[in-house]
C-alpha cells in the first residue's frame, strides 16, 4: 500500500484505469462489470461500454456489446504471482541420433519446481466503439533434483533460470447492441537468456502467439464467441478452434470459458469474496543453451515444449478496496515436458506435434500445487467517479 500511495498521480491513475478496459483474457486482458453483482439483472452495466461517462447518455451506453458478463471478478490492472510444486519423479531417455548407440535411460526425484510471474495491463485507446489493452509480463521457473548428476539433462536444468519476457495488444470492438469481435497478438522471449547462451538470437527466443474471437452478447448475463487461436498451449506452435462461453444463471452462480485451454465456474459469495472452480491446459515452449552437452548426440542447445492439464480451486478476497488477494490449489498432471533438437527440421503445423527430432523423452509423475496472488484493482470511488459524470 506504502509502494502504491507513492507513485506519482498519472501513473497511479493510468494503473488503475487499467481495470476499466481489460479484455477477457487468463493470462490477458480481461473486462468486468461491476464490482458488486446486482440482481435481477438491470440494463447492460455502464463498464461494459464505458459508456454514461463518454457516450453522454444511458440509453446510448447500451448499445455497445462486450464479452463481459455481470458477476465475473474485479479487473486486474497489475498482478504478482508465485507458485510451488510438490515433489514428483521423473523418468527421462536420452534418444540416440546416431546409429547402433543405445539410448540412455535415468531418472529421479524433483524436489523443486517453482514459477512465479507479474504482469501488469493498462489502456491505450479507451473509446465506447474501441479499446485497446497493452499488457506485458515477466515470468520465471526453476527446477532442482534430488540427484543432478543422474543425468546430464537434469544437470543442464539445474537452478537454470527458464524466463519469460513478453508483451501483448487487445483489442475489443463492440460492433452494436448484440455483436463483438476481440482480437490479440502477443510476443514472448522464452529461453535462459545467459552468457553461456550468446550463440541464439533474439528469434531464436522469439515466440508469437494471437486469437481472433467473434462474438453475440445475448444478455447482461450471457456473452459467448467462436474464433481461433494460435498459441503454444499443446507445446508446439498450432492453431486450434476455440469457443468463449461467459453466463451467470443467478446471483451467486456462473461459468467462463475459452474452451479448450480452460474452464472455471464462479460461486458469487459476496461483493468482496469468489470461490473458482475448474480446470487449464498450459504450454510452455523454452530455447535453451547446455551448459554440457547430451551424450548420444553431442547437442549444445535444445528446445523444451511442456504441456500440462491442471483441475484447480481458487479463492478470492479483497484486502482493501483496491487490493485483492487469490489463493489457488490444485494438481498438475504432465502431458509432455520433452526436448527437441533446436537444429532440427521444422515448419508451421496444424493440429500437429511438429517435425523437428524429439531427443529428450521424459515422463513426470503428477504433483498438488499451491499459488498466492496479490492483485491491484480499480477502487470503489473510481468507479464511482466514472460511471457517475
Amino acid at each position: 500500500m506504502p509502494l502504491f500511495y507513492s507513485l506519482k498521480c498519472p501513473v497511479k491513475t493510468a494503473l488503475l484505469s487499467a481495470g476499466l478496459s481489460l479484455g477477457y483474457y487468463s493470462a490477458a486482458a480481461q473486462e468486468v462489470p461491476p464490482r458488486t453483482p446486482v440482481y435481477p439483472v438491470p440494463a447492460p452495466a455502464p463498464s461494459d461500454s464505458i459508456g454514461v461517462s463518454e457516450v453522454g447518455q444511458e440509453a446510448e451506453a447500451r448499445e455497445f456489446a462486450v464479452p463481459s458478463v455481470i458477476g465475473m471478478g474485479p479487473s486486474k490492472g497489475i498482478v504478482a504471482h508465485i507458485e510451488r510444486l510438490s515433489d514428483f519423479q521423473i523418468t527421462t531417455k536420452t534418444k540416440s541420433n546416431t546409429e547402433g548407440v543405445a539410448d540412455i535411460n535415468t531418472k529421479t526425484t524433483v524436489t523443486k519446481n517453482s514459477r512465479a510471474f507479474i504482469k501488469a495491463y493498462a489502456p491505450l485507446w479507451n473509446h465506447p466503439h474501441l479499446k485497446v489493452i497493452l499488457g506485458v509480463n515477466y515470468d520465471r521457473e526453476e527446477f532442482q533434483f534430488k540427484n543432478p548428476n543422474a543425468s546430464p539433462f537434469y544437470r543442464n536444468l539445474e537452478d537454470k533460470g527458464l524466463k519469460t519476457l513478453g508483451a501483448q495488444l487487445a483489442a475489443i470492438r463492440p460492433i452494436d447492441e448484440v455483436h463483438w469481435y476481440l482480437a490479440r497478438v502477443k510476443g514472448e522471449l522464452n529461453g535462459d537468456y545467459t552468457s553461456e547462451s550468446s550463440d541464439l538470437s533474439f528469434n531464436d527466443y522469439l515466440k508469437m502467439s494471437g486469437e481472433f474471437i467473434y462474438g453475440w452478447k445475448r444478455s447482461a448475463r450471457f456473452a459467448w464467441g467462436i474464433g481461433a487461436q494460435l498459441s503454444y498451449t499443446f507445446g508446439r506452435q498450432s492453431i486450434y478452434p476455440v469457443i468463449l462461453y461467459n453466463r451467470t444463471w443467478n446471483e451467486h452462480w456462473g461459468v467462463e470459458s475459452l474452451f479448450p485451454a480452460r474452464v472455471t465456474f464462479r460461486y458469487n459469495v459476496n461483493a468482496k469474496t469468489l470461490l473458482l472452480g475448474g480446470y487449464s491446459v498450459d504450454g510452455l515452449n523454452y530455447n535453451i543453451k547446455l551448459r554440457e552437452p547430451l551424450p548420444n548426440n553431442n547437442l549444445s542447445t535444445l528446445i523444451i515444449r511442456e504441456t500440462e492439464f491442471r483441475p484447480r480451486l481458487r479463492l478470492e478476497r479483497e484486502i482493501y478496496d483496491f487490493l485483492w488477494f487469490g489463493i489457488e490449489g490444485g494438481y498438475r498432471y504432465n502431458a509432455s515436458f520433452n526436448g527437441f533438437d533446436y537444429n532440427g527440421n521444422s515448419g508451421f503445423s496444424l493440429f500437429r506435434a511438429g517435425t523437428r527430432p524429439r531427443i529428450i523423452d521424459n515422463t513426470l509423475g503428477g504433483a498438488p500445487y499451491a499459488s498466492l496472488e496479490i492483485f491491484i484493482v480499480p477502487p470503489r470511488k473510481l468507479l464511482k467517479r466514472t460511471m457517475g459524470k
